[in-house]
């Protein structure tokens, strides 16, 4: 989804737009620098209206990443989007570890990662990354399922295939947004195309064998 798409929104959707404020915010300042008064400057309407919904900064972002989740499930691609399950997949990772980003998103995803850090330390952000990290999770497996239902997918275990597709998602983003390089990411992908073809997908030849007929 484009930031656009993200918060697209009516000009009376006052909570959209706080939505939208908390993310320039966030990504111009981070976690440690951002304050109500920043989200308030990138507000269009009167700064007051802020503090009549969220009386504290930690209580707005805890908002905003609930925020974020709900409208992740509503842009997934879901699977009737789909004729093969092996397409469904690579789209996903493809979108989760592209070629490059957007300096926006790179600020962005800096920005999340700062708020991560505040998990082990406060029950609220925590339930908000362990359920977007539980969406993820899921919606692989799904995928997986489907996949072994079609007969393109090997009969693999649908939860611990997406564990791992997910930690190592995850995991690149972080380092990229961590220590500046891109070169995470690239060799997350490549190592994860990989894994897809060699434990995951059935091959051409395995393929053949099943479809053939039976004597």
């Amino acid at each position: 989804m484009s930031e656009q798409g993200l918060f697209d929104c009516s000009p009376d959707d006052t909570h959209t737009q706080i939505m939208r404020a908390t993310y320039e915010a966030l990504r111009k300042h981070g976690y440690s620098d951002l304050t109500i008064q920043r989200i308030g400057d990138e507000f269009p309407k009167s700064k007051s209206l802020i503090y009549q919904h969220y009386d504290a900064k930690d209580e707005l972002l805890v908002a905003f990443l609930e925020f974020l989740l709900e409208r992740l499930e509503e842009d997934m691609p879901i699977d009737g989007e789909f004729d093969d399950a092996r397409e469904h997949l690579r789209t996903l990772v493809d979108y989760a570890l592209p070629d490059s980003f957007e300096p926006e998103h790179v600020d962005f995803m800096e920005a999340i990662e700062a708020l991560r850090g505040q998990a082990p330390h406060d029950d609220a952000y925590r339930e908000q990354f362990a359920a977007t990290d539980d969406f993820h999770r899921s919606h692989v497996a799904e995928v997986v399922r489907a996949g072994i239902d079609q007969g393109v997918f090997r009969d693999v275990d649908p939860e611990r295939t997406a564990d791992f597709i997910v930690a190592t998602v995850h995991g690149a983003r972080n380092q990229r947004a961590t220590t500046g390089t891109h070169e995470p990411v690239r060799a997350a992908r490549e190592e994860l195309e990989a894994y897809l073809r060699t434990r995951v997908f059935v091959d051409d030849a395995e393929e053949s064998d099943a479809s053939a007929p039976k004597e």
